[in-house]
């Protein structure tokens, strides 16, 4: 069933391809990346498997006679390769679409990217289902369990085993594997931590001091979690007013699902009574809108902003030249006050559309005011970015 579910990403890679001889498809393990990237090629390696890199290192020849894209799965995991893809695509310089190249983890494999691949590398990534990806599914659903394909989207059932699995093997040896230096029982207090805090300010100090830890050491495990997509960073935005304004990150779990196993929330009805609801939801639109830009390859910048006396954006989107400001409500029925108070703080930042996000089924639309719900927020957006 998962390879029936058509990724939106596929279209983006495929242009890629014939722009550059060297696509890396990025993402966090168990995303889908190696069903999506078998659909391009035949002539896979797994680089994580021993026998694998002899494989590969046997057949080079024919590889670097072959006009086929290759894909190299878990490329991470064996460095030496990057140097001889270089060394292949130079051969034939002209020649796109050689060697599509997947990663589970930013840091190892960008490093890689920067000292062999510049110039011959375009990026892709491809984060877990989204809510356009898999629409026919109840939203309430996807935002429960997130969009991992086997955590529960495609059986029920998966849903909180297979998360709780899925953190364990991270926190036990891919995290470690990959470089974090911190003890499995340190990775996951750390996560259960960041899921309490989910969707609030990051004080790395507090943080820091409730696990032993130095806040310079709590902030570099946090950019590892970020760069292993875990994670999502939030910065504030700034801008030129007389207010004081909060100038730390917000931190945001990017799955729902692995949020929801960790706080140990197996339901819906256990989950809109948790008091920090509305923060999940929050998070779960948030990366749903920030999902969809990225799959229709369309660049932005996102912040959230507020001011020290309380008011606030969830989210602040650069799109081109236009500004979007946005307020996030977990209600069916917003109020006019919601709105008015949208517009008084995102006049604060001269925002140019404002939008009221909320699970209504009344859509209005304004010159440069909407009030609508994350679907029809998505598909309203497909006609203007």
């Amino acid at each position: 069933m998962q390879n029936m579910i058509d990724r939106q990403l596929r279209k983006i890679i495929v242009a890629r391809l014939k722009q550059f001889p060297v696509v890396a498809l990025l993402g966090p393990r168990q995303s889908g990346k190696t069903t999506l990237a078998k659909t391009l090629s035949k002539i896979y390696y797994d680089l994580e498997i021993e026998p694998e890199k002899l494989r590969l290192d046997l057949q080079w020849d024919d590889i670097v006679r072959s006009d086929e894209l290759v894909i190299l799965d878990e490329a991470q995991s064996y460095p030496e390769i990057f140097p001889k893809i270089r060394s292949t695509v130079d051969s034939k310089r002209k020649k796109n679409g050689r060697f599509l190249v997947l990663g589970s983890v930013s840091p190892g494999l960008m490093k890689q990217v920067a000292e062999s691949l510049a110039g011959r590398i375009a990026i892709c990534e491809l984060a877990p289902f989204s809510l356009q990806e898999v629409e026919r599914k109840k939203e309430d659903s996807i935002w429960l369990m997130g969009g991992f394909p086997d955590g529960g989207i495609l059986k029920k059932s998966q849903f909180t085993v297979w998360q709780k699995n899925y953190l364990d093997l991270l926190a036990m040896r891919d995290l470690p594997l990959w470089g974090l230096p911190a003890t499995p029982q340190v990775t996951q207090r750390l996560f259960k931590m960041l899921a309490v805090g989910n969707g609030t300010i990051w004080h790395a100090s507090q943080v820091g001091k409730s696990m032993g830890l130095s806040y310079h050491t709590v902030n570099s495990y946090l950019n590892y979690l970020e760069q292993a997509f875990l994670i999502r960073k939030l910065q504030p935005y700034f801008t030129n007013i007389k207010k004081r304004l909060i100038k730390s990150p917000k931190v945001f779990w990017r799955d729902t699902g692995l949020l929801h196993a960790l706080m140990g929330v197996s339901s819906i009805d256990e989950l809109i009574i948790q008091p920090w609801v509305g923060l999940s939801w929050e998070g779960w639109v948030i990366e749903q809108i920030l999902i969809h830009l990225m799959m229709n390859d369309t660049d932005h910048e996102a912040y959230y902003f507020r001011t020290g006396d309380g008011y606030e954006l969830d989210l602040v989107l650069k799109i081109k030249t236009k500004l979007w400001a946005f307020e996030i409500k977990l209600t069916s029925t917003p109020r006019k006050e919601d709105l008015d108070r949208l517009n008084k703080t995102a006049d604060m930042i001269n925002a140019d559309k404002r939008v009221l996000l909320s699970r209504t089924k009344n859509e209005i639309v304004g010159s440069d005011t909407i009030s609508t719900n994350i679907k029809g927020f998505l598909k309203w957006i497909n006609g203007i970015t």
